[in-house]
């Protein structure tokens, strides 16, 4: 059975730059376990690009927020004759542990590398092209002949400031994704749309397709609608309208 391509749409700007940043940090752990040094450049790249997003003032704050809202709604379960206290005390026991692991965490994720010169000096021409040539930043290119084993130790030691926000990140969206339940839904002629009503508030549209159809939806929405529309790419890369009666899973978690 062929998997299903997923999809995911943010409906607030909060949870755009959470998907954001997991996607940071998935691409560094994959990057961080290769053996390459180009694999360990594009690393360090990748570590820039998450204090880049996460130097948002209120990121922090937020993620502590929305920690403390998911613990208080979840305590509201204890009781319940249809929920498992081992579960519900696991679950928040995670929130717990991310939430102390942020809260320690000293101003945004990543600033204390801001005091390290080398990896400014490194941060400083990354985006330059071609700036991180060896006569450029010859002590760069000296640390990127060690084995693959020193420049991996270097990575995790930097990353270790980055790590709260990741387990708070994985939490909180793994959380919003459990929220929600998938069902099949069909495409008329390339075209979805749903209204969602006033009653309950959104955050995250989810949906799956099979990739041997070869469409790319196109969503859009807000917290009173949703619209998607079936596209296809022609041999130029263009996307053009694909007007076929299409089924996938869709799935909105609030």
């Amino acid at each position: 059975m062929t998997a299903l391509v997923l999809y995911e749409y943010p409906f607030n700007e909060s949870i755009r730059t959470m998907l954001r940043l997991e996607h940071l940090f998935d691409r560094l752990g994959q990057l961080m376990e290769r053996e390459t040094a180009l694999d360990h450049h594009f690393a360090l790249v990748t570590i820039f690009e998450i204090m880049d997003v996460a130097a948002r003032a209120d990121l922090k704050s937020d993620l502590l927020k929305e920690l403390e809202r998911h613990k208080a709604q979840l305590n509201g379960y204890r009781g319940n004759p249809g929920v498992a206290e081992a579960v519900l005390d696991e679950v928040i026991g995670r929130i717990d542990r991310a939430f102390e692991g942020l809260n320690k965490l000293s101003g945004k994720a990543g600033h204390a590398l801001n005091s390290n010169e080398w990896l400014m000096s490194i941060r400083s021409r990354i985006s330059i092209p071609g700036g991180t040539c060896e006569f450029d930043l010859p002590a760069y290119y000296t640390w990127q002949q060690f084995l693959p084993v020193r420049r991996r130790n270097d990575l995790m030691q930097w990353t270790q400031s980055l790590m709260p926000l990741a387990e708070a990140l994985q939490v909180l969206l793994g959380l919003l994704r459990d929220s929600g339940s998938p069902h099949k839904v069909a495409a008329v002629a390339g075209q979805f749309q749903q209204n969602l009503g006033a009653g309950r508030s959104f955050q995250l549209l989810r949906m799956r397709i099979d990739p041997s159809l070869g469409l790319v939806p196109e969503i859009s929405g807000h917290r009173l609608m949703i619209s998607i529309r079936m596209m296809r790419q022609d041999e130029e890369g263009r996307l053009r309208p694909a007007p076929q009666d299409v089924s996938f899973e869709l799935t909105l978690c609030a």
